[in-house]
């Protein structure tokens, strides 16, 4: 069972193949996410990840790691505080905000941070629901 104040963290990378392959499935091909000679030419000077892929990690967590099988994602809101890059280590930190055992739900702090700076980079909260696990 989770309770309140528990944390999960999962560290992960994407590559630019993962980002070309998040753009062909949602049609998202801005091309500050494709094209360095593009992204040389924007604030962030090379190309940032969609911030939706990402923040996708959070889905991964949920429904396969922590709480794991059986939890229904049910809302997340997102802020997306500064860019992500290609292969570069990050750390998704999830923390158990508000638990109600009688609905089997429970709220967490959602953060991807990046991994050697500790920069916060996506920060939200969710609301998912476990019959078995929460």
């Amino acid at each position: 069972m989770i309770n309140v104040n528990d944390t999960y963290i999962h560290e992960f990378s994407f590559s630019q193949e993962d980002v070309n392959r998040f753009a062909e499935v949602t049609g998202d091909k801005n091309p500050v996410h494709l094209d360095p000679a593009y992204a040389a030419n924007t604030m962030f000077k090379r190309p940032i990840m969609h911030g939706m892929l990402s923040a996708s990690l959070f889905s991964k967590v949920f429904g396969t790691l922590y709480p794991g099988e059986g939890t229904i994602y049910l809302k997340q809101s997102l802020q997306f505080l500064k860019p992500m890059y290609v292969d570069t280590p990050y750390e998704a930190v999830f923390t158990v905000k508000e638990v109600n055992r009688e609905k089997h739900r429970a709220t967490f702090e959602t953060v991807i941070r990046e991994k050697s700076s500790g920069t916060v980079c996506t920060s939200g909260e969710a609301l998912v629901m476990n019959v078995e696990k929460i």
